[in-house]
């Protein structure tokens, strides 16, 4: 049991998923893409349960991505309203998890909008694990607005272009409340990013399984965990300059 292996001192204070899979999953069973969106959302609920007992602090879930808008319709509706029932159910609420959501908020169905903003709110002074779900999101994006605030500030003279650093890219990103990922997974067997993250994975550890979302289980996690775990990070120093520093 990988549960069992996992070094509760060494958790990774983030950790990031690209949830992929339900698609193919459910057409391998003769099923609608949205029998397999709806198994994906149990597997988000399990997998959040599992990071809060595991203690991890947050757990940012691609759920949505831009070019997601160019499914075909009723798919992305049945997406919608899957969202709309879990969120109501108030998971987070019951777990003491605080809940986040970064992406184009606006461009989500005004129900959602509503209820993510009553989440967000609802859960704020939470303590345990802060879910983030990546909602309309896209790293380019992110970026380009990050850009655009920033050029603003030089514009009205708040800041000079000499004076701009990595950090105030860092704090003009909607991740700028979260530390970066330690640990990046994505399930389905593919291994790209796809426009999730960029930035904010720079020198994350990436974990990538042919399992898709829908059989993703808590064990799963713990494996990828345990694997993280026997890695040495080295953030460009020499693996002897790390074993020094213990």
């Amino acid at each position: 049991m990988y549960k069992e292996q996992v070094d509760m001192t060494r958790v990774p204070r983030h950790v990031a998923i690209i949830m992929d899979g339900n698609g193919r999953w459910a057409k391998a069973l003769g099923k609608e893409r949205t029998y397999g969106h709806a198994e994906g959302a149990q597997r988000a609920i399990e997998v959040m349960t599992a990071a809060v007992d595991l203690g991890i602090e947050y757990l940012t879930l691609y759920t949505f991505s831009t070019e997601n808008w160019n499914r075909p319709e009723a798919e992305v509706s049945a997406i919608m309203s899957l969202l709309l029932k879990y969120l109501e159910e108030e998971l987070f609420i019951k777990r003491n998890a605080r809940f986040r959501v970064i992406g184009e908020i606006d461009r989500l169905p005004k129900p959602v909008q509503d209820v993510v903003r009553y989440m967000e709110e609802r859960t704020k002074d939470h303590t345990a694990t802060c879910m983030v779900l990546a909602l309309s999101y896209s790293s380019k994006w992110e970026m380009t607005n990050a850009v655009k605030q920033i050029a603003a500030k030089v514009k009205d003279g708040e800041m000079s272009i000499d004076d701009i650093t990595d950090k105030d890219i860092d704090a003009n990103l909607s991740t700028s409340f979260m530390p970066d990922p330690d640990l990046m997974i994505r399930t389905g067997g593919e291994q790209r990013l796809s426009n999730y993250l960029l930035w904010q994975c720079a020198y994350s550890e990436f974990y990538f399984t042919e399992t898709y979302w829908p059989d993703f289980r808590e064990e799963d996690l713990c494996k990828a965990i345990v694997d993280y775990q026997n890695r040495q990070r080295r953030f460009g120093k020499t693996g002897e300059q790390v074993e020094d520093k213990k």
